[in-house]
């Protein structure tokens, strides 16, 4: 085990000999490059390189290619031949075929182990961006959350969040005055995103038993670093829930892990693929929290690195912090991608012996311009590099082995089976039921004196036909009576029924917390 992940080479115009320091591999790394120029296969060999050297490693799996990593390469493969020749140009003079530690994940529970995470978790923050909210629809978001704080109620899933806004809403003009404006319309288009989001598969991501941070930190008996690969084929079809999971998890990871300073090698490797997709569209503050967390999570001893199509595709402030560079080729066929692959040049140290911006436009499949941190972290001189083969299989394993994998897990048992206990939606269902039958007792106890007041009025009016004075003292000695029975039923009916015809059961949940 060294204290180097061998790249690649290929000597005379390449580089002799590239290799990313593992004392500068949690500074954050860069894979890009237009598709089919082999940004899959080299994202591989840094996992398997990581994974060599004892570090976890969390990616995911956009095309379902990389579930290959669990098996040995062979030499059956058709790539076989090519590999070995390009092995031999480079140096690569130990390559041999293994397969690496791999645990398999699944937000939707099919390919993997599930994997899920708590509304309370998530935060309104990062759920108000997924559910693309408004400002004043936020803030609704936002009182919500302190509202479940306050009152004891766990936000679980997604009925528990949609539980707690019906109650919102039935309250809405007494919140609003303590809150602000609590608009029901706005509380109707958050429930309308909701159920959206649940259509799209969101129900399984927020639950119970959440994803514990340590089962994605591990280690095998050989001491080789967890591969943990998140089936994300069926998840693109939800972009928006793809970025903001993966967010939430970089977030929760800076959150939870103590500093370790400069550790000799990353705790954590930390691969987001498609990273294009956080970026669009995302609001100033969700860019500078991510910003925030790139800055700082390195300090936890965890290394993220990007992969997207274009470099262009990472804000700038965040793309400054990428000090581990791999860029496969670009298209330059428009004005924009020229002006964007110059840009991508000069973000380089240079090298004398060949242009950048050239180099970028003709390297071929499996080929990259590269740049990695060196002594005290100074950006090393770009080189154009031949990628070293892998040595697990290329390309997807067989639903039978993966079905097999899954079986023999480490993990396997400890999320299959969804957990619901107690929460929002039964606290407040609970509530309600409490209401309900407070109200069917007072609605009984109406029904039970309504024919003695009939009784009673109709005595009253019999004895009002009599015009004498001892008449009309009884006369007002009944309606006093009558007054103080009527007073009676209406406190009753005013009580649990009243405000259940005034305000809904709902309304009254929080009653005599």
């Amino acid at each position: 085990m060294t204290d180097n992940i061998f790249i690649g080479g290929g000597g005379i115009e390449y580089a002799e000999k590239q290799g990313l320091t593992l004392k500068y591999a949690n500074r954050h790394g860069l894979i890009a490059g237009a598709t089919g120029t082999g940004k899959t296969v080299t994202l591989q060999i840094l996992a398997e390189g990581f994974s060599n050297a004892g570090v976890p490693v969390f990616l995911s799996d956009v095309k379902g290619d990389l579930s290959g990593l669990a098996k040995s390469g062979s030499p059956d493969h058709k790539l076989h031949v090519p590999f070995t020749e390009r092995a031999a140009k480079i140096g690569f003079t130990d390559y041999t075929y293994h397969a690496c530690p791999v645990t398999f994940w699944d937000m939707f529970g099919a390919q993997g182990h599930p994997v899920r995470t708590t509304v309370s978790e998530m935060g309104p923050l990062l759920l108000a961006q997924l559910l693309e909210l408004t400002e004043a629809q936020e803030g609704i978001l936002n009182i919500a959350f302190r509202l479940a704080d306050e009152e004891g109620m766990p936000l679980l899933d997604l009925k528990d969040l949609q539980a707690l806004l019906v109650w919102v809403g039935e309250n809405a003009k007494d919140l609003s005055l303590r809150y602000g404006n609590v608009s029901t319309q706005s509380i109707g288009a958050i429930q309308r995103r909701l159920l959206v989001l649940e259509n799209q598969g969101a129900s399984q991501l927020f639950g119970e038993p959440a994803l514990e941070l340590s089962d994605l930190m591990r280690t095998d008996a050989a001491g080789k670093g967890m591969i943990n690969i998140l089936a994300s084929d069926k998840l693109m079809a939800a972009p928006k829930l793809y970025a903001t999971f993966l967010l939430w998890l970089l977030s929760e990871l800076f959150e939870e892990l103590p500093e370790v300073g400069d550790p000799d090698k990353p705790k954590l490797v930390f691969f987001f693929d498609e990273a294009h997709l956080l970026f669009e569209d995302a609001p100033k503050a969700l860019v500078d929290k991510v910003e925030q967390v790139a800055r700082l999570i390195r300090s936890k001893g965890v290394g993220v690195y990007f992969i997207t199509q274009n470099p262009a595709d990472v804000p700038e402030d965040i793309l400054g912090q990428l000090g581990n560079r791999f860029q496969h080729a670009l298209r330059a066929f428009t004005a924009k991608d020229r002006k964007e692959l110059r840009m991508a040049a000069e973000t380089y140290r240079e090298n004398p012996r060949f242009e950048t911006e050239e180099a970028i436009r003709e390297v071929g499949v499996g080929e990259a311009v590269t740049s990695m941190l060196q002594k005290k972290g100074v950006p090393g001189i770009v080189e154009r590099t031949l990628i070293r083969p892998p040595s697990s299989q290329l390309g997807p394993i067989t639903d039978a082995e993966r079905k097999a994998h899954l079986q023999s897990s480490d993990m396997a048992g400890k999320y299959d089976a969804p957990l619901d206990r107690k929460s929002a939606f039964e606290i407040l269902k609970a509530r309600a039921d409490k209401a309900a039958a407070e109200a069917a007792a007072s609605e009984e106890k109406a029904e039970e004196l309504e024919p003695v007041l009939r009784e009673f009025n109709a005595g009253r009016r019999y004895s009002g036909t009599r015009v004498t004075r001892s008449t009309t003292r009884s006369t007002r000695n009944s309606t006093g009576f009558g007054e103080a029975m009527t007073k009676m039923v209406v406190k009753e009916l005013t009580g649990v029924t009243g405000r259940r015809m005034v305000r809904g059961i709902l309304g009254g949940l929080f009653k005599g917390r």
